[in-house]
């Protein structure tokens, strides 16, 4: 979407803000008997404690109050997630807002927008031990091995953390590693540090045994990287053929999350629902973090969970420029839309 002289939104999601306020208009309307709309949605990653507001959504029947057919399933990571969305073979799904801001770039003509962002501060960060003498001082990082997955969005973001915060040009050494072994490979002494998530990667590295006290998380969110999270994402032909559809997914999501943060035990018990490999404290240390790190930001607290700040939204585009050459760089209001938010103060978590 882009906007004429007049700060007139144009362009697909002039499209979908129209009919976002005919949804708007629709809901108001009598109730009456409505074939449930099915949705299909792809989370970026399996049933874990970051899925639980989805859950609760779903085993509440919040989902089904608003007159939709939700099925909810386990994704391999945002690239993917974009991708599928983009494919058509899902209506939703969650994934890293970065990840798809770049996927539009290389693929002109995605037709995909963020329509709910999930996470005001992003989970990425280098996560180091203390017994390797990494500290809080980025500069403590050169000249040890980090490890790093090739498709880790964390590591995607090191020429922007080394700019902000001006560590001495060896640097570190990266070392390209297979996803599952990334943090075995730091607990048996493998590696001195991996790029990761401040939340799932540290409380999986917990789980192996490695000490709480050894363990130090460079948030790059601490840094300077004003860059989001995950988001979710809506495939544009869907949200322009059934907009009170995602209006009303986004309500049902809004009181999942806000059961989640009242009352994390109990949340994290659809997630054991849903896979049997999951361990419950793990799941609520997962959970809690989460929504302590990168949700429940002064902003969200202040302005109500969902939204951006437009102008830090593109000073985030500016800090991706630095890693990455756009062919055409977009402006905010073509990747993010509030069209479909509840109000503000219907999206508070006390």
């Amino acid at each position: 979407m882009t906007l004429s002289p007049a700060g007139r939104a144009t362009g697909p999601l002039l499209v979908l803000a129209a009919l976002a306020l005919m949804a708007h208009a629709w809901v108001l309307a009598p109730a009456v008997a409505q074939t449930p709309v099915p949705i299909r949605v792809l989370l970026d990653w399996r049933f874990d404690g970051s899925a639980a507001p989805f859950l609760v959504a779903e085993d509440k029947g919040y989902f089904r109050a608003e007159g939709l057919d939700v099925t909810i399933e386990p994704g391999g990571g945002s690239r993917e997630t974009v991708a599928k969305l983009a494919a058509g073979a899902y209506q939703l799904g969650v994934g890293d807002v970065n990840t798809l801001i770049r996927y539009r770039d290389e693929n002109p003509g995605t037709d995909l927008t963020a329509v709910l962002m999930m996470q005001d501060a992003p989970p990425f960060a280098i996560i180091g031990r203390k017994s390797r003498g990494v500290t809080a001082d980025p500069n403590s990082l050169v000249g040890k091995v980090l490890g790093a997955s090739s498709a880790d969005g964390a590591a995607a973001q090191w020429p922007v953390f080394k700019a902000l915060t001006r560590i001495e040009p060896r640097g570190a050494r990266i070392e390209i590693v297979g996803q599952a072994v990334r943090e075995p490979m730091l607990a048996s002494g493998e590696l001195d540090g991996v790029f990761g998530s401040a939340v799932s990667t540290l409380v999986t590295l917990k789980s192996r045994g490695v000490p709480a006290d050894d363990l130090i998380v460079l948030a790059m969110s601490d840094y300077g990287l004003e860059l989001y999270g995950d988001a979710l994402i809506a495939n544009n032909g869907f949200a322009a053929q059934h907009p009170a559809a995602v209006q009303g997914f986004i309500r049902a999501l809004v009181r999942g999350m806000q059961d989640a943060a009242t009352d994390p035990e109990a949340a994290v018990q659809a997630v054991l629902r849903r896979n049997e490999q999951a361990r419950r404290e793990v799941e609520l240390d997962r959970l809690r973090l989460g929504l302590a790190r990168n949700v429940f930001t002064p902003w969200v607290k202040e302005q109500g969970w969902g939204g951006i700040d437009p102008a830090r939204f593109a000073r985030a585009i500016d800090q991706i420029a630095l890693a990455f050459t756009f062919k055409s760089k977009p402006k905010p209001q073509d990747i993010f839309t509030e069209v479909f938010l509840p109000p503000p103060a219907d999206r508070q978590i006390d």
